[in-house]
């Protein structure tokens, strides 16, 4: 394959004649010398297309997948989970109505697009049991950043409890924004595999935003009762990351007084991969929706009476006053989030609470079977629902790696801060035979 030039020689000929210059070099002359490239890119030279196949497909073959048929059977979670994704996901969702990066501002022309996204606003809505949701952020990270934005601009106080049980990488992408709107994050750390609030309003002043995960990112189920106390307690917002496929079975946080809910959706519609495109689930209560982060989708009727849907109230303050707004996302991740609804729908309420059981069952399963190995510890009793970690004589790098040449993706190694352990997780795709086998290569790597 050639480079990749846009333009002929002689386009490129007229466009320097049209400037009145001799070449492109002269065209380039005011960038100094110290600055520009000498002697082009070190780039090898260009294949054919039947040579660059070969290439990337030789580059492939590295890859050890997981899922069912794959070289590795997957027990990884934190966050990134091997759920089914029913046929009929891909089946509706790639049909090519939402195939498109079209914005749907003009109702007209994406009634069946607005539609869907009014749908999983809904399904959003009544799983956290929240009033309003937005048509989704980009992923449970950046919805988690939204939260605390929406807090500290709601209470007007700029500091953040956040604990340590939520995912480290969220964490470290709240840190990262922080640097710039100058929010000041408090962790709050951890005992028995769950957060330990302070008992007092000591070291509260200031605080806007009081940050849960539930379960955490160890698995261990928090007692949202004590985190709203604190909240209370200061005077903050309460923002819960829930695990969408345990708040199934888990009560609902709006039970506890949330007054933000986010979360990861990749359990629902989207496969792993790498890196993503993921799905950020955000919902509120009813009297922040003018803070509320990223595109709305409502219902409404036309001028005949019909049912429609139309993007609304765009006159929030991120679309009209972007250098004051607590956010300035207008967008969403559509496609993601149509694929979510659509498996949601598939399951129903009874499918999805059988779904979550089955991960808890095998949860269960998994994690009693590997702690009656000699050896092998849980660091906490903290009651867990669909993951869990596990201590054992070697360090997880090393059983991770162990574990792969036995055909597992062992689990997460848990950074210094969480106890170095193994992060585990048994989703409904894993089968009796797939966790005794695990099991059984477990033993022998940690022997």
């Amino acid at each position: 394959m050639g480079h990749y030039v846009p333009h002929t020689d002689t386009e490129v000929a007229r466009m320097l004649a049209f400037m009145g210059l001799a070449s492109v070099e002269e065209l380039f002359a005011t960038v100094p010398g110290a600055l520009r490239l000498a002697g082009g890119l070190d780039l090898p030279d260009g294949l054919s297309e039947p040579d660059v196949g070969d290439r990337m497909e030789a580059l492939a073959a590295a890859n050890r997948p997981v899922g069912r048929g794959s070289s590795l059977v997957c027990f990884a979670g934190g966050g990134a989970y091997d759920h089914e994704v029913p046929a009929v996901v891909r089946r509706v969702a790639f049909r090519s109505e939402f195939v498109t990066a079209y914005t749907p501002y003009q109702p007209e022309v994406a009634q069946g697009v607005l539609q869907a996204l009014f749908e999983y606003q809904t399904v959003v809505c009544r799983l956290t049991g929240m009033d309003v949701a937005n048509a989704s952020l980009y992923d449970g990270a950046s919805a988690c950043v939204e939260a605390v934005n929406l807090a500290v601009a709601a209470t007007g106080r700029n500091r953040v409890w956040v604990s340590r049980g939520v995912h480290p990488n969220w964490r470290e992408v709240m840190a990262t924004f922080a640097a710039g709107t100058g929010h000041e994050l408090v962790t709050v750390p951890l005992a028995g595999g769950v957060t330990a609030w302070p008992q007092d309003e000591g070291g509260g002043q200031g605080v806007g935003a009081v940050v849960v995960q539930y379960p955490n990112y160890l698995g261990c189920i928090e007692d949202l009762a004590a985190a709203a106390e604190a909240a209370r307690r200061v005077g903050a917002l309460l923002v819960v990351a829930v695990d969408p496929v345990a708040a199934a079975l888990l009560r609902p946080p709006s039970d506890y007084g949330a007054d933000v809910v986010v979360g990861e959706g990749q359990p629902f519609g989207t496969p792993l991969s790498f890196g993503g495109p993921y799905l950020g689930l955000f919902a509120c209560r009813r009297e922040h929706v003018r803070r509320l982060p990223g595109r709305l989708v409502g219902e409404t009727v036309d001028a005949e009476g019909r049912r429609a849907y139309v993007t609304t109230l765009r006159t929030r303050e991120q679309d009209i006053r972007r250098e004051k707004a607590s956010s300035n996302v207008c967008t969403n991740q559509t496609l993601i989030a149509v694929a979510c609804v659509v498996q949601l729908a598939w399951l129903g309420t009874a499918g999805l609470r059988e779904l979550a059981l089955r991960c808890a069952r095998a949860t269960r399963y998994t994690r009693e079977a590997l702690l009656a190995i000699d050896g092998v510890e849980a660091p906490s009793d903290a009651p867990v629902v669909r993951e869990f970690a596990v201590r054992t004589r070697l360090r997880p790098e090393v059983l991770i790696e162990r574990m792969a040449e036995e055909g597992f993706l062992a689990g997460v190694a848990l950074p210094g801060e969480l106890g170095h352990d193994l992060l585990v997780a048994a989703t409904e795709r894993r089968t009796r035979a797939e966790i005794d086998a695990y099991v059984a290569a477990f033993e022998k790597v940690v022997r």
